[in-house]
């Protein structure tokens, strides 16, 4: 059957919504960032983000065209001020792309699999591959930098053993004594722990910079949440007497002056906190001692809360666009000769 003929699923409609939105966003970022960067090297990888961030929204807009699809609103030129002075350092800017690389890889990976018409397969293949292929540019550029944060390191196993004790799965304990963390552990702890900085990084250049209020102080309460989620698994790897990395890069200028709209700061958070939302969750599903689990859990209803109240903040400015949904049959029906 052609694919002419085969209609959208929800899935579909929602991941393309969705894709837009976070294009949409991404492109005024990275047009902002590029504008301001000096170091030659990582130039390029703020040049090819821009790229394929541009071309993914051109091929999109070229499908919603196709299906009638009424193309979202996300954001334009009117959400950056391209004139407003630097606000990031090159080396937060390259940090912050192979972090929202991650977001791409994993956002894309997911609408793959939720698509079955043979272009939006195609689509989202190609993006995942270009995705992958811009954070391994990222990393390579990092790393000959000296600048890429490596998890800790431990010794490599020399012989395989099995769980023989139910308290294996324990966390804290009067009677017993906490095992030590395994790697699958060490390794969560410590990449929410860089995802956390660098959303705490971005919530205080966002405060400074805005001229409301509300927003200001919803950006100052996400950057403390941040700051002490990472205290918490800094802790956590602490008390197992294992450092956790952190990259010395100041980060942010001095500027108080808005380069993007309040719109699509609080975007941004919002979208900054349903990751970290799905990190907890992968994080708790793939740890073994109950203390950490309860961490996760614990912590990711604090986000949650956070996140009502950026939800709350959008919808009372205009802000927070809606999904396409299906439509309310009780509602057509009261109303139908209204």
């Amino acid at each position: 059957m052609p694919k002419e003929n085969i209609s959208l699923t929800s899935s579909e409609i929602g991941s393309l919504w969705t894709s837009y939105m976070n294009d949409s966003m991404s492109k005024c970022v990275l047009s902002f960032m590029i504008k301001h960067v000096h170091d030659e090297d990582i130039y390029p990888v703020i040049e090819q983000a821009l790229t394929l961030t541009k071309a993914h929204l051109e091929k999109l807009t070229l499908l919603f065209q196709a299906e009638n699809y009424a193309i979202p609103t996300g954001f334009t030129e009117s959400d950056l001020n391209p004139n407003a002075p630097s606000l990031y350092t090159d080396t937060f800017c390259l940090t912050y792309i192979n972090h929202m690389a991650k977001v791409g890889m994993l956002g894309n990976s997911g609408f793959l699999s939720m698509s079955a018409r043979e272009d939006l397969i195609d689509f989202y293949t190609s993006a995942l591959v270009e995705t992958t292929k811009l954070y391994n540019q990222g990393t390579k550029i990092a790393l000959e930098k000296g600048v890429y944060v490596r998890s800790p390191y431990i010794p490599v196993p020399q012989k395989i053993d099995f769980i023989d004790k139910k308290n294996y799965f324990s966390g804290f304990s009067f009677l017993n004594k906490q095992r030590p963390l395994n790697s699958i552990e060490i390794s969560h702890l410590f990449m929410n722990i860089q995802t956390n900085l660098i959303g705490m990084k971005l919530a205080l250049s966002f405060a400074q910079t805005s001229p409301l209020k509300a927003v200001q102080e919803f950006m100052i309460r996400g950057s403390e949440i941040s700051q002490k989620h990472v205290k918490v698994f800094s802790g956590t790897l602490l008390d197992n007497h294992i450092p956790s990395p952190i990259s010395s890069d100041v980060c942010i200028t001095d500027s108080t002056i808005p380069p993007f709209s309040d719109k699509l700061m609080m975007f941004h958070m919002s979208l900054l906190s349903a990751t970290g939302t799905g990190n907890y969750a992968l994080a708790a599903s793939a740890s073994q001692r109950s203390d950490i689990v309860l961490n996760y859990e614990r912590l990711s209803i604090e986000i949650g809360q956070y996140a009502k109240t950026g939800a709350n903040i959008m919808i009372e400015n205009n802000w927070l666009e809606q999904p396409p949904g299906t439509t309310d049959k009780e509602k057509l029906a009261y109303h139908k000769n209204s």
